[in-house]
């Protein structure tokens, strides 16, 4: 598994060369295929200087993915300066989020993280005129919307491409009434994104709390929101401060959400605990590689983590209900 060369990469105290045995590199080759984590492999055996430790057909396979992802992440790039332009010119306040604004700042280059869609976040009164504008720039193909989500997609078709590209409009970052969390105060802390008035950015320290909830959301079912996670932790170090952030959760009741998943994220990681201390040790994690990689390969312990994902990771009982009924209306 691919989760033991991460490792490697990561632990700034690691040393040991690369393995030299070609089947680890084939396998190596799938598992990066199969999370999209390419670009972050790509870039960080670069930083290290060690990409040329590995075999050719692995180098050549793994600078090509690199290189096309970061086409698509400079098209996409100029595809949300042209949307942020135009909402900059019509007034309405907007925060991007994820996506090549987190590869450039935390990652270190635009390339260095793949994405592939565009999601902001704006005011909820100003969702219509939104829709309207983007709409005018050619996202017409509306999903379908999901009730008490937090989000919706827009999508426009490319030339010679069978994948358009979305862009999701957010008013929220949690399903309604699963938490308190309150979305001024992210609103509150941001600042402005130059050239900029009305464009602004997340804090880090929100920038954060955005990466442990959505690889929450997505129940850490790849590698690339451990990666996020574990990339946003070596940047910040003192700078995150996990006595006020755990607070804050335990207001919004989002903390069974946060602590696990960061113990997960720990526990699979430890070189992190020299980095930063996470002061809450976990026992129930449930997490399991090879259940996530092998799809139909699962596990009871797998189960458990999927109940406790859909129906336990609630700090009140009153979020559970509304958890229960938003899985029931699926």
């Amino acid at each position: 598994m691919i989760i033991p060369m991460l490792q490697a990469l990561y632990d700034p105290r690691s040393m040991l060369p690369l393995p030299t045995d070609s089947a680890f590199y084939e396998q190596a080759k799938e598992d990066i295929a199969f999370f999209g984590i390419s670009s972050q492999v790509y870039y960080l055996l670069k930083k290290r200087g060690q990409l040329d430790q590995t075999p050719l057909f692995f180098r050549t396979w793994l600078e090509q993915s690199y290189t096309e992802a970061l086409y698509l992440n400079l098209f996409i790039e100029r595809q949300m300066h042209q949307i942020l332009s135009l909402f900059e010119e019509q007034g309405i306040e907007v925060i991007p989020l994820k996506g090549v604004l987190l590869a450039e700042r935390y990652f270190g280059h635009v390339g260095a993280r793949a994405t592939s869609d565009i999601d902001l976040l704006i005011h909820p009164s100003d969702l219509e005129r939104a829709v309207n504008w983007i709409k005018s720039l050619g996202f017409i193909l509306e999903q379908e919307r999901i009730p008490s989500h937090f989000h919706i997609s827009y999508s426009k078709p490319l030339p010679n491409s069978p994948i358009p590209l979305t862009i999701e409009l957010h008013w929220d970052l949690l399903k309604e009434r699963t938490a308190n969390l309150n979305i001024n105060e992210f609103w509150e802390e941001a600042r402005p994104l130059e050239p900029y008035k009305h464009i602004k950015e997340l804090s880090s320290y929100h920038t954060f709390y955005l990466i442990c909830l959505h690889g929450w959301r997505h129940n850490l079912d790849s590698l690339k929101y451990f990666i996020d996670m574990i990339q946003m932790i070596h940047v910040l170090q003192d700078e995150l401060d996990y006595s006020i952030f755990l607070n804050n959760a335990a207001s919004h009741k989002t903390l069974k959400r946060i602590t696990r998943t960061i113990a997960i994220v720990y526990h699979y990681f430890p070189h992190l605990t020299r980095i930063k201390e996470f002061p809450v040790k976990s026992t129930r994690l449930w997490w399991e590689y090879e259940a996530v990689r092998q799809q139909n390969d699962r596990t009871l312990k797998q189960y458990v983590n999927w109940i406790y994902y859909e129906l336990f990771d609630f700090d009140s009982m009153k979020h559970t209900l509304w958890a229960m009924v938003g899985l029931i209306s699926r």
